[in-house]
């Protein structure tokens, strides 16, 4: 079975600059989402509890996940503070418990707890999958949004890992899995 992990997709990420291609991003990972349930895998939900006074602040509207994120009562949920959704959290531990087979990754934001939530993953032993194309962010001062994911899943599939991360559209991800008996 799969597990995968949904970093931040909170209503806070709205604020500032659009989000690149987020109505797509929410559609793909549900799809995702739905997929790993219906093979009996797990759907962990990364919450950031941000400090008072900014966008993530506990029980504050920016803290509730995007409404239009596809939930169910079976799913779990992580809080987390810090980038990497491993720091300081139980999620290595209720990862091993799951003993998933692989670890899905996509969400918000690509370049800070995304990438620090893939590398973890791998740092921790468990088999990566990024979803390239479920995760997002805004245009960096310096990068449009879109160099900043190519950039990223290029840099995901060439960390050294064991076994090595793979970057797979939803599509073909959910492709693979129909293809599975």
């Amino acid at each position: 079975m799969d597990a995968i992990l949904i970093v931040d997709m909170q209503a806070g990420m709205l604020e500032g600059a659009p989000k690149h291609d987020l109505a797509g991003v929410v559609a793909r990972i549900n799809a995702l989402t739905a997929m790993v349930r219906g093979n009996g895998g797990k759907a962990l939900w990364i919450r950031h509890y941000g400090r008072p006074g900014d966008g993530f602040e506990a029980r504050s509207p920016g803290w509730e996940f995007l409404p239009e994120l596809v939930r169910a009562p079976e799913d779990i949920e992580v809080g987390k503070t810090l980038n990497d959704a491993y720091a300081g959290t139980g999620l290595a531990a209720l990862l091993r418990e799951l003993n998933p087979s692989r670890v899905l990754v996509c969400g918000w934001a690509t370049d800070f707890c995304v990438d620090s939530t893939v590398r973890s993953t791998v740092s921790h032993g468990f088999p990566a999958v990024v979803a390239a194309d479920a995760h997002t962010l805004s245009d960096r001062p310096h990068l449009a949004a879109p160099a900043v994911i190519r950039h990223h899943n290029w840099l995901w599939s060439g960390l050294i890992a064991d076994p090595p991360v793979r970057v797979l559209p939803a599509a073909d991800l959910l492709a693979e899995e129909a293809r599975t008996p």
